[in-house]
């Protein structure tokens, strides 16, 4: 078997969409399409059922976790390889939130490709629960959320500082014109809120007083709906809220957290992308009580 078709056939499982496979693998569909039919020649099975919604077989479902076992083990040899040359280059997926994605990576991910040019790095947005999937399944490298780390033996974690967390409200409503909202003001306001399961639906609920009025499925499109004058919302300070109004929420903060499967600490793309993370948390003043971690800590 070949290693890119079970690579391949990782992703059309997870997606069990060849259009959404072919763009994350940057291949054309045709060639998605190809490697499948390939795997399931060499198998003498059929790993998917093609009808309306792409799905596993039994034979693709028990695979799926032999794939996984097989190309973790390819990893570890090429983490080995790379360990003793001491040179990080080869390819390392980062994933981040959406909100992450457009105000943090991009300074990491530039600083990164000017330190260690022969690192191929591709940039992943998801939720905090399918970053921290895609990490425990060797899909990913490393992930940045908001939010504790995750509590699993098999990764690790460190805190890159905290953001200060803001309610944003409609202009014009009574809470707008405020320098600071005490959560104890918040008692009865109508809000809208991120899915249950999401960190930020977890810091709301623990607050008495907010009233959950509707659901919306990310950060960005919740800032909008605020503007909109459909409610109002609690967001990182980094959050662009252009037409709504964002007030300090007193000493309210979210933690910036790194994640990557605690085997990898030592692997030079990785443990690269960790001290090029710490060198810039360090610098970065704008935010208070920003960590101060040295890179021994990769060791954790």
């Amino acid at each position: 078997m070949e290693l890119r078709h079970l690579r391949t056939f990782r992703v059309v499982a997870r997606t069990l969409n060849f259009t959404r496979a072919a763009a994350e693998l940057h291949y054309a569909q045709s060639s998605v399409t190809e490697q499948i039919q390939a795997l399931e020649a060499e198998l003498g099975s059929k790993l998917f059922e093609r009808g309306r919604r792409l799905r596993l077989t039994g034979a693709g479902e028990r695979l799926v976790g032999y794939t996984g076992q097989v190309l973790e083990l390819v990893e570890e040899a090429r983490a080995a390889v790379d360990e003793e040359r001491g040179e990080p280059e080869g390819a390392l997926t980062i994933g981040a939130l959406e909100t992450l994605c457009a105000q943090r990576i991009p300074a990491l991910f530039g600083e990164y490709r000017t330190r260690w040019p022969r690192v191929r790095v591709t940039l992943r947005e998801g939720g905090r629960g399918e970053l921290y999937r895609a990490v425990r399944q060797s899909e990913m490298d490393v992930c940045f959320t908001f939010g504790d780390a995750p509590a699993d033996p098999a990764l690790a974690s460190a805190s890159l500082g905290t953001e200060p967390l803001v309610v944003i409200v409609p202009p014009g409503h009574p809470l707008a014109d405020r320098d600071e909202i005490l959560p104890g003001d918040l008692d009865g306001v109508g809000f809208l809120a991120t899915p249950e399961g999401c960190g930020f639906r977890e810091m709301l609920d623990r607050i008495d007083g907010p009233l959950v009025e509707a659901e919306v499925g990310s950060l960005a499109a919740l800032a909008r709906c605020v503007a909109a004058g459909l409610g109002c919302g609690i967001v990182p300070a980094l959050v662009e809220h252009p037409g709504a109004v964002a007030v300090p929420l007193a000493g309210a903060a979210t933690g910036v957290t790194m994640t990557w499967r605690r085997r990898d600490g030592h692997k030079p793309s990785v443990a690269a992308l960790l001290a090029t993370a710490y060198a810039l948390s360090s610098k970065d003043s704008s935010s208070a009580g920003r960590s101060k971690v040295n890179a021994g800590a990769i060791d954790s």
